[in-house]
């Protein structure tokens, strides 16, 4: 089987590591975005895909479009029976979508048709759903639209991450791929149209997403931790500085969070006599605990420790 792979991030890495143990699975080329300047040097950085493909000998392709004439000239000269698609970042033109006789098959991390668009996992952890799971769809020109193939379910842990999340599913996205790959390309599957009756719909996240609401629950807080890490992270501000709440939990992990006659306002910091926790945050429902924390422009620090150097953050209103 001779196919085309497209995708960014370290997380669908394993997607593409499947493939490459496939000894039935030729892969023609890797496309990957360019290569992007970060940090404060501003040196450039290749995306994973590219690095893990290069490792392997494979090829790679990074154009900045895929609405060029000539790409699709070039991906098609690879001759693909079937595309690839994890975490590619574009969307695929119909041109594009016509190249390979087998399709173009996704990965989506959700159980579509909930879940739809960039933001599957994040608004999984923030709507606080018990599970979630991978899906392998046959792309159309509709944003995660097109039919089912298959599909496998996954628990949420209570500590889930949004990082920790999407890469457990991604790799059951790899183990799904690997089964449902042969048998689709050999015609031996049929796709199913998704219920369009039950789908939502998840929207980009943005940095001020990530800015503490003290009128939201311990429990939306908590979630919203959760679900925006790495990016953009939980944070409040604090003496004119930004203040990142790396680890955090409230009253439903930590019972003695529960504070019985003591009402404490929302954006109040307080002192917990609780277990790795020694500090808390008042909000509209219970209290945030604090387990680590990092000011602006300082080291990440367990909050026991920054109450040694800021006793004054006791009392505090945010």
């Amino acid at each position: 089987m001779r196919l085309v792979f497209m995708g960014t991030p370290v997380f669908v890495v394993p997607v593409l590591d499947a493939l490459v143990k496939d000894s039935d699975i030729e892969i023609a080329g890797v496309y990957t975005p360019p290569d992007r300047r970060q940090g404060r040097g501003r040196s450039s950085q290749m995306p994973p895909v590219k690095a893990y493909a290069l490792e392997h000998g494979l090829p790679v392709f990074q154009p900045a479009s895929l609405r060029r004439e000539d790409v699709q000239q070039e991906m098609a000269s690879l001759k693909p029976e079937v595309i690839v698609v994890a975490a590619y970042g574009k969307f695929l033109p119909s041109a594009v979508l016509n190249i390979p006789p087998s399709g173009c098959l996704n990965l989506h991390p959700s159980r579509l048709p909930k879940h739809r668009g960039p933001s599957p996992v994040i608004t999984t952890i923030l709507e606080g759903d018990e599970t979630t799971g991978v899906t392998l769809m046959l792309l159309d020109e509709g944003m995660d639209t097109g039919p089912i193939i298959a599909q496998c379910e996954q628990a949420v842990s209570p500590e889930d991450t949004a990082e920790t999340l999407t890469a457990a599913l991604f790799q059951l996205g790899a183990s799904l791929l690997s089964e449902q790959l042969a048998p689709w390309v050999a015609g031996e599957l049929t796709a199913r149209p998704q219920d369009d009756s039950l789908a939502t719909v998840t929207r980009k996240l943005e940095r001020g997403d990530g800015e503490a609401d003290w009128n939201l629950s311990s429990q939306q807080l908590n979630r919203r931790g959760r679900a925006f890490t790495p990016w953009p992270g939980l944070f409040t501000h604090w003496r004119g500085q930004v203040l990142k709440l790396l680890e955090v939990t409230d009253s439903l992990n930590f019972p003695e969070l529960n504070l019985p006659g003591v009402n404490v306002a929302p954006g109040r910091v307080v002192r917990l006599d609780v277990a790795g926790v020694p500090a808390g945050i008042g909000t509209a429902h219970g209290v945030l605990g604090l387990k680590k924390v990092q000011l602006e422009g300082r080291s990440p620090t367990a909050v026991a420790e920054f109450l040694k150097g800021y006793p004054q953050f006791i009392g505090a209103q945010l």
